[in-house]
């Protein structure tokens, strides 16, 4: 890791029990960006004060927490790791703008059409 703030430890608050595909992300994320951190198991029925307080506009994880500072939203938290870690692991998305916007695109079709169509919903 780099100095400072990036020194500091990880952490990744995330459901206790069951999968999560959104936490599952991050955590690979973390693995290639060869990042250490502290898991926080959450029940996502019975919200913390931590998860409130660092997610209050969703209430939903997973959220990686920072030099004290949350960052919310799976895809949001792994662009993040690959800017604020970017001399550590292998980067994550590609450095040419149009090849990471096509990444995004589909990270982003995963999110909207994979996910609710493996839950049986349609859109």
């Amino acid at each position: 890791m780099m100095a400072g703030a990036q020194q500091q430890r990880l952490k990744l608050l995330g459901p206790g029990t069951g999968v999560s595909m959104y936490t599952i992300r991050v955590q690979m994320a973390l693995c290639i960006k060869e990042l250490s951190y502290d898991f926080l198991p959450e029940d996502p029925w019975s919200k913390s004060d931590l998860l409130l307080a660092s997610n209050p506009v969703y209430k939903k994880l997973p959220v990686l927490i920072h030099a004290g500072r949350p960052v919310c939203e799976s895809l949001i938290i792994v662009q993040y790791l690959d800017d604020a870690f970017a001399g550590n692991g292998t980067s994550i998305l590609p450095t040419d703008p149009y090849s990471r916007a096509v990444a995004r695109f589909w990270a982003s079709y995963i999110d909207d059409k994979v996910c609710f169509l493996s839950f049986g919903l349609s859109l």
